[in-house]
């Protein structure tokens, strides 16, 4: 009984409460937010009635996320992370109420949802940049993989569950209704985002007055210089750019499946992310942090290869399902080592990177699926894109040695991390400290 209750998810960060608030939170505004992600995409074609505009309210959104998730990391490592936060949140909530107004005046505006759409990406993306370098001061270091396997269960689940909560909603109660409700759901980590302690910036106020832009260099910087977070971003990025199909998931259905199956195919991958996270306890506490990035991507790989050759929508979702929960792996690990493997004082402009990182991988992954598709036809294209992505994973950690013997912190090491305890009020800042 002992070892089956290992299996299952790490529930350990639930004890801490300021953690626990914000994790209870996100389960209502992850959802809340899944219902305006559903919203934005059917009035654009409604008031357009073309795809191609729908198509260029996730191009619109794209860059203003990346620069904000940059900036937000650099005012994370400068500034108080609460305060950073509950602006951002509140930020994201007055969005929410200004798509709410929109329907209610009933303006049919596709710039309007465009600009909208545009500014509540740049709050988010500065939002989950700094939220994630919250974590590590809210939880002990050797919690962080079950505390990043926690939050990703709470994001795939809304992901299935909101889409479908918002297209039995949408009939009866319209689009204005399912705006206010998410900004009604904002509130719930509002709420939670004001009760946690203040979390203020490490270092000294001279790297305050820096300009930002030197802030995201050196952050840059840190990352070539550093074996172990270079390493960890190439391994995503190829995850992500080569073995990431979902472009050609259209074409798969008409020409492999059935129309009517290309929902299945997206689920089955966040389905299986969601199954893993419930059994996460099996690998969240694997210590040898490196090698379980490259596995979690050469599995994915794998996974990927074997679905390109399958010719059954079950054979399809049985590769599909352990896909996912490898995706869902490589990213609790990957968010681990570049939480653990930096200064407290760099965390901020780290998970910034990672954010453009993750977001940009799976936009170029959709541009070389669908040109290679095109020229080499759908099997040939998924099935070399996993077994490139197995190269790629298994090459580097073959050849850089860091990587491969990258290992978990020491719960002891918590301080030398820079990790303070919520309830523990912090050391004062020492003269002239370098974020380095």
């Amino acid at each position: 009984m002992v070892r089956g209750k290992r299996l299952l998810v790490d529930v350990g960060p639930l004890r801490e409460g300021a953690f626990r608030r914000l994790w209870a939170a996100g389960i209502v505004t992850a959802l809340g937010s899944q219902l305006t992600a559903v919203v934005v995409p059917l009035q654009i074609y409604e008031f357009s009635g073309s795809s191609a505009c729908v198509g260029l309210a996730g191009l619109v959104g794209l860059a203003p996320m990346a620069a904000a998730a940059l900036w937000g990391g650099a005012l994370a490592d400068v500034r108080d992370r609460r305060r950073v936060l509950l602006t951002t949140t509140v930020g994201i909530g007055v969005t929410s109420l200004l798509l709410w107004a929109q329907a209610w005046a009933d303006l049919r505006s596709v710039a309007v949802l465009l600009v909208l759409v545009g500014v509540q990406q740049a709050l988010f993306g500065a939002n989950s940049t700094v939220g994630r370098a919250v974590t590590p001061r809210l939880v002990r270091p050797g919690l962080l993989p079950a505390a990043n396997a926690l939050q990703s269960v709470v994001l795939l689940s809304a992901g299935i569950a909101g889409p479908l909560l918002a297209g039995a909603l949408l009939p009866a109660v319209g689009s204005r209704t399912l705006y206010l409700a998410d900004a009604v759901a904002v509130c719930a980590t509002i709420w939670a985002v004001w009760r946690l302690p203040a979390l203020p910036a490490p270092g000294d106020g001279e790297r305050r007055r820096e300009p930002v832009p030197r802030q995201i260099a050196d952050g840059v910087r840190l990352v070539t210089r550093r074996q172990i977070l270079l390493t960890v971003y190439l391994t995503d990025f190829a995850a992500l750019s080569l073995g990431l199909p979902t472009a050609l998931f259209p074409q798969l259905a008409a020409e492999t499946f059935h129309p009517s199956d290309i929902g299945v195919l997206y689920a089955a991958v966040s389905a299986g992310g969601v199954l893993a996270g419930l059994f996460s306890g099996a690998f969240t506490r694997v210590r040898r942090h490196g090698v379980a990035v490259a596995v979690s991507a050469a599995v994915w790989g794998l996974a990927v290869t074997g679905f390109g050759s399958a010719r059954s929508l079950p054979a399809a979702v049985a590769w599909l399902l352990p896909a996912g929960g490898a995706l869902l792996a490589l990213g609790v690990f990957r968010r681990t080592v570049l939480q653990t493997a930096v200064p407290d004082g760099m965390r901020g402009r780290l998970q910034g990177i990672d954010t453009v990182v993750a977001v940009g991988g799976p936009r170029l992954g959709d541009l070389l699926h669908g040109t290679v598709g095109a020229a080499l036809g759908v099997t040939w294209t998924v099935t070399g894109g996993g077994v490139l992505t197995v190269v790629a994973a298994l090459a580097l950690l073959l050849f850089v040695p860091g990587f491969r013997h990258h290992r978990a912190p020491a719960e002891g090491g918590q301080e030398a991390l820079g990790v303070r305890s919520s309830t523990r009020p912090p050391p004062p800042p020492r003269p002239r400290e370098r974020a380095e």
